[in-house]
């Protein structure tokens, strides 16, 4: 089962220990609270894990059976997995009679959920019994979540995240019930989410909002919203489980986002400033993230217009390039590796030393940095920008599943779109190198260097075009 799928499960089991509960109230409904310990107990060898209600149980019979249940707490092995300030429960009375117990609604306020995966790869809500078992058929209408918080730390990798003021309202919840790997053929959903906001490290993604629509093992979650890095994000995703292997589909867009905020995820200092759009549409399949890589198949593109990079001047410096000691064209194109796929490639680079040099600023008139997925590898289709002088482009592919450069070659272009000088970058992410054994540092030798083969690219005023894409040149 995918960490996904676990932390869902876990969810829904959460509800499902609150309905236990109720339906334990009721056979004790005489005097609920001095009967709390048997509950109690009963409750806990239900779910398997340890439940206290530290505050009063109570029972009302309108609209309905109505049962409150005041600080309710589940723990597993030492550690609080789940908790609630307050809950209640609207009960039909009339299955009663025939000793059932039918859930109208179900209203949990402040609920707290802690998932934790520890170093042995292990969940906290996971019981070593429970490996292959079985879930209970579930029938829940009408349930209604204010104010929760959702925690996740995986304690093997270092990252989580933690949602904050968050809605649901769900109008259908059903599962048949049956093994717990084939959880997600078996239910039934209908629900939107509300965030105000969820922290991923250094991220924050506000004002969170998605529709769930799923039955017969296939899940229609659109549309998605949010705001990101000062721009509003749009998509969907469709989560396919009717076959061996789980499919996914993914479609997302990121409207005038600030390049600012989204290069302080990478370095505190301020490099650039501007309006960008982030799109792409990827098809996945798998249970772990690196089959999903493997199989990945789609498009990415990011661009820009009348952006500003500072620290240097880069017309200044290709101006003068002929006779500069220490000018590298790697790292002006390391920009593009900021681009839509290129942080992961990059984690290890230093993006605030790039434009930290001479001083000045360098006005981009336009970027794009376009990517075809497939099996794995990200192959650049356009990826250029232009400045009010020169045009730089990228061609080559970035391996994620080998973790490597594939032939990426970076050079100024003329407006016939050949090369005047250009660099090649291979070898791992970790330890790349740029033409010979040096890493993405500035070169020792002279930039002349380049220039003689660029001209060994020009036999008789003629080249063989290394960029024909969506960027023009500088008039």
């Amino acid at each position: 089962m995918s960490k996904t799928q676990k932390i869902f499960l876990f969810a829904i089991s959460g509800l499902a220990g609150l309905l236990v509960l109720v339906a334990l109230t009721l056979l004790l409904f005489v005097d609920v609270n001095a009967h709390k310990p048997r509950l109690e107990a009963a409750a806990s060898a239900a779910l398997g894990m340890e439940v206290k209600v530290g505050g009063r149980l109570g029972l009302g019979f309108f609209p309905g059976l109505l049962v409150k249940l005041e600080d309710v707490h589940i723990r597993n092995r030492g550690m609080e997995v789940a908790s609630a300030k307050d809950t209640w429960l609207w009960i039909d009375i009339l299955p009663l009679f025939r000793q059932e117990v039918r859930i109208g609604k179900i209203a949990l306020k402040q609920p707290r959920i802690s998932i934790e995966r520890g170093l042995d790869g292990n969940y906290n809500f996971e019981k070593p019994e429970k490996a292959g078992g079985t879930i209970p058929a579930l029938d829940l209408v009408g349930i209604t979540v204010t104010d929760g918080i959702l925690r996740y730390t995986n304690k093997q990798s270092g990252e989580g995240f933690e949602t904050g003021h968050c809605r649901l309202d769900v109008d259908r919840l059903r599962h048949s019930g049956g093994k717990s790997q084939d959880f997600m053929k078996h239910i039934s959903i209908k629900a939107e989410l509300a965030c105000e906001e969820i922290r991923i490290k250094d991220i924050t993604v506000s004002e969170l909002k998605l529709s769930v629509n799923g039955r017969n093992a296939v899940y229609e979650i659109k549309p998605v919203t949010m705001h990101v890095f000062g721009g509003l994000g749009t998509g969907s995703i469709q989560a396919d489980y009717s076959g061996a292997t789980p499919r996914y589909h993914v479609q997302y867009a990121l409207s005038r986002f600030n390049i600012e905020k989204f290069v302080k995820t990478l370095s505190p200092q301020k490099v650039a400033e501007g309006p960008m759009d982030l799109a792409a549409t990827l098809s996945m399949q798998g249970r772990s993230v690196s089959d999903m890589l493997q199989t990945a198949v789609g498009e990415l593109s990011l661009r820009g217009e009348n952006l500003i990079l500072i620290g240097n001047n880069i017309d200044k410096k290709l101006s003068r390039y002929e006779s500069s000691q220490n000018f590298n064209l790697v790292d002006v194109g390391a920009f593009f590796f900021a681009g839509p796929i290129g942080l992961v490639a990059t984690k290890g680079y230093n993006f605030a030393s790039i434009f930290q040099g001479s001083g000045g600023r360098s006005e981009i008139r336009m970027f794009v940095s376009g990517w075809h997925v497939e099996g794995g590898v990200a192959q650049a289709l356009d990826v250029a920008m232009a400045t009010n002088k020169n045009r730089v482009a990228l061609r080559g592919g970035l391996d994620f599943v080998n973790q490597r450069f594939n032939d990426v070659t970076v050079a100024v272009i003329d407006a016939k779109g050949c090369a005047k000088a250009q660099q090649k970058i291979r070898g791992s992410f970790q330890k790349p190198e740029v033409e010979s054994p040096n890493i993405l540092k500035s070169l020792t030798g002279p930039a002349r260097t380049l220039l003689k083969k660029g001209r060994e690219l020009l036999p008789d005023g003629e080249c063989k075009v290394f960029y024909a894409g969506s960027v023009m040149p500088p008039k």
